[in-house]
């Protein structure tokens, strides 16, 4: 996420952004809950319209 957010950035959208992908979670919630990474950085990258050639 650091990558494509920027380390302060990224810290802050896993922290506080809510995603409905995540069944309501936030990324750090979500890696709490034992979801997978790969899904998580999925549906981030849905949420904020990653372009496909950088997810």
């Amino acid at each position: 996420m650091a990558e494509e957010f920027g380390s302060v950035r990224a810290g802050s959208l896993a922290a506080d952004h809510v995603i409905a992908d995540l069944g309501g979670r936030t990324v750090d919630q979500a890696l709490e809950a034992g979801i997978d990474p790969k899904d998580v950085w999925r549906a981030v990258c849905a949420t904020f319209e990653v372009p496909a050639e950088r997810r």
